[in-house]
């Protein structure tokens, strides 16, 4: 059974229900994670509570030398990390590596927190008076993230929050806690003093006592929409801090002068990759103008070739979903764009054998009103659709309620920066699948996507972990020292 980490010591929950953590490739139960509880979340919080004062008189540059050594032990454990994750995802090797990889850039951004916190000061803002600005660490923040990487997104928040001065309480998914089990225990060896980091396992009940508590400041949350929804409602109603990630619908727009060899390659990675469970993930390609059928072609032979299977072995190019439920649920979209009138080009609904997979599918002549358009569909389904113009391509993009990423295909100057001006999601990419800022930039939606004013990761998570202070001071001359 996997237990807390409260105040540097691993504690049962006081759940008394738990689910079973389980392996999507093969259906083994790898084991259990406690469903925990409000009282759980006080443990927690009253030891990052006890633990701030300290934490917050620890000079930055001495906070960082902890992330330094965690950033070592996490280089020697990626592969142990990275086999891990994928035993409890099912995503492939590589995807795994991804994961594990990306979370140690944020660890390594997160070391330049003496550079990213420096305030700003200026002399003589009036006759004789002088102003400084400096940005403090608030207390206790938490954060709430997903099951599709189970290593990366909590690197996302917590190093720039503790590296800033703040002590922190993570409630990792409880489909896939394992990978966090084994990071908190390095975070331990790396020293970390106790009560500066805290882990509680749970569902919705953690969830709900974290954005209540008095002694939050704030909340990150990665998942769905609607608990987004939720998540920032509740975060606003007790006063916190909150920025709250939620779905996505993400189009990718071929032009007809775009490499298209290259273009399909990288949208159906885009697709297909983590099995379609990921917020960047391509869900609608657009081909504008006549490139329709061209894509199409080349779109079945490629996805025909996508190797699927048990995400340890090395040949395997896309793993299961993860779970029963999930599988269900992506094949309803794909039959709701049947009954819509969709060309069904490749169905992967038939796949036979243990685990939670499906194939790569394709369902063409795409229109924006149906289901399949509009709602997120974490799976690996490819959606084709027809556009006469760029503008007709725009309108559609500016029509869907979520607004996470888009990339256009193009060789286009013009055309790039037209997309770049007028497309409504904040991330975008250009002839890029997956446009997944590094850590030293901002990350986030739009619209249904993002709920709050400030993004995660890169500079913007500086100003979401720290309160600006600005003094104003004036100087009486006396006379008997000048």
């Amino acid at each position: 059974m996997v237990k807390n980490l409260i105040h540097g010591q691993w504690v049962p929950s006081l759940g008394t229900d738990s689910v079973e953590i389980v392996n999507p490739a093969t259906e083994e139960v790898l084991d259990r994670c406690p469903l925990g509880t409000a009282e759980d979340v006080n443990r927690a919080v009253a030891a990052a509570k006890a633990a701030f004062p300290a934490w917050r008189r620890t000079p930055a540059i001495d906070r960082v030398q902890y992330l330094f050594r965690l950033k070592a032990l996490l280089e020697e454990s990626a592969d142990e990390l990275m086999l891990l994750c994928t035993r409890e995802h099912g995503k492939t090797l590589a995807e795994a590596k991804g994961d594990v990889r990306r979370g140690i850039q944020m660890v390594d951004t997160a070391c330049g927190m003496p550079s990213l916190m420096m305030g700003t000061s200026f002399e003589d803002v009036a006759a004789g008076i002088d102003c400084h600005a400096v940005r403090q660490p608030m207390g206790v923040f938490a954060a709430v993230t997903p099951f599709n990487f189970p290593a990366m997104v909590p690197f996302w928040f917590w190093p720039f929050a503790v590296a800033a001065g703040n002590t922190f309480v993570l409630k990792p998914s409880e489909r896939v806690p394992l990978s966090q089990v084994r990071i908190f225990e390095l975070i331990a060896r790396a020293g970390f003093p106790p009560g500066v980091m805290n882990l509680v396992a749970g569902g919705k009940d953690v969830v709900n006592a974290l954005c209540a508590h008095p002694d939050v400041k704030g909340v990150s949350f990665v998942g769905s929409t609607p608990v987004a929804k939720h998540v920032y409602r509740s975060c606003g109603e007790h006063g916190k801090r909150v920025q709250a990630l939620g779905g996505a619908k993400n189009f990718m727009v071929v032009l007809p002068d775009a490499s298209l060899d290259t273009s399909v390659k990288t949208c159906l990675e885009s697709i297909i990759g983590c099995a379609g469970q990921r917020c960047l993930a391509g869900s609608v390609i657009i081909a504008v103008g006549d490139v329709y059928d061209e894509v199409k072609n080349r779109m079945v032979r490629y996805a025909g070739d996508v190797i699927v299977g048990d995400g340890s072995d090395p040949r395997t190019q896309m793993g299961p979903l993860i779970s029963r439920n999930s599988v269900e649920r992506v094949k309803g979209l794909i039959a709701s764009a049947v009954d819509d009138g969709a060309d069904l080009i490749l169905d992967g609904r038939d796949y036979r054998g243990k685990g939670y997979f499906l194939k790569p599918t394709i369902v063409g002549n795409v229109r924006p009103e149906w289901r399949i358009a509009r709602e997120e569909i974490f799976g690996p389904v490819v959606c084709l659709a027809r556009a006469k113009t760029l503008d007709e391509a725009l309108a559609w993009i500016h029509s869907c309620p979520f607004a996470n990423t888009a990339s256009l295909f193009t060789a286009s100057g013009a055309a790039a920066r037209r997309f770049g001006y007028e497309a409504d999601p904040p991330m975008l990419g250009l002839n890029i699948g997956v446009p997944a800022p590094m850590a030293f930039f901002s990350f986030g939606g739009a619209k249904d996507s993002f709920f709050g004013d400030v993004k995660a990761h890169g500079r913007e998570s500086v100003q979401f972990y720290t309160e600006n202070k600005v003094m104003i001071s004036r100087w009486n001359k006396d006379s008997s020292i000048w």
